[in-house]
């Protein structure tokens, strides 16, 4: 499948995905797990691809949440090297394709050895404008709304902001997305329905699309058939058809 029935002024300014099945795909194979995440990352590189040649402004992808953490030591011991070693592969392409890093979620807790090369990566790419790739690593959207209330409620306290000044845009600027649009779309493979403690704050008001694809083996054409589905949804956001139609 291209692009070409894709309506280019109706493509999301945010895309999330949690990237789910890498385990499922290398079973199924007689395979060592770390394998399945090893052709997840040439699915990471498709997409991201895809997504700034359509124009997406914010790409967000669940790589490794809070509770991941409780995997064998193994196999985090082996994403953690996947990431580095995908981070320094595609540090180039993404700065020729102007794409700035972030990293979200508790990165305090990643190993030491990983982290330095998380502030290289944000540092080389702040200059690109092209579109952000968020990477949530050690994530969870519970903690993440927990610290951002935590520091709104230390800027009360030191009087930067008043608790009748408080709302949702307010609050929004302590998550660690502050500055970036709210997912239009969240995408998950492999099947499951659930959002997995994933952007709870942001996507309120996201289309949650849910695919049996396994990850090592979503593409260009898996993310265009999402996108399809995407455009045909009415996004009422509480207003009736009428209303709708008159804006």
């Amino acid at each position: 499948m291209d692009d070409r029935k894709l309506n280019k002024e109706k493509i999301p300014r945010h895309i999330a995905i949690i990237m789910d099945g890498n385990g499922r795909w290398a079973k199924n194979r007689a395979l060592p797990r770390i394998v399945g995440h090893r052709y997840g990352m040439e699915s990471v590189r498709e997409v991201v691809t895809a997504c700034r040649e359509l124009g997406v402004e914010v790409l967000t992808l669940y790589a490794f949440s809070a509770e991941n953490w409780k995997r064998p030591r193994r196999e985090i011991r082996a994403l953690m090297n996947l990431l580095k070693k995908y981070i320094r592969a595609e540090i180039d392409a993404l700065n020729r394709n102007q794409i700035r890093v972030h990293f979200i979620g508790d990165i305090d807790k990643l190993p030491d050895d990983v982290k330095p090369l998380l502030d290289e990566a944000e540092r080389t790419t702040a200059g690109n404008s092209g579109m952000i790739l968020n990477l949530a690593l050690s994530y969870g959207g519970r903690q993440e709304i927990v610290r951002a209330a935590a520091r709104l409620a230390e800027a009360v306290v030191r009087g930067k902001v008043a608790t009748s000044e408080i709302t949702e845009a307010v609050f929004a600027q302590y998550l660690y997305t502050a500055g970036q649009p709210d997912p239009d779309l969240l995408i998950r493979t492999s099947g499951e329905q659930r959002v997995s403690n994933f952007l709870l704050w942001q996507i309120g008001y996201a289309e949650l699309y849910f695919t049996s694809v396994l990850w090592p083996d979503f593409r260009r054409k898996h993310l265009y058939q999402a996108l399809l589905e995407y455009q045909k949804r009415k996004r009422r956001f509480g207003l009736t058809d009428e209303q709708l139609r008159e804006a």
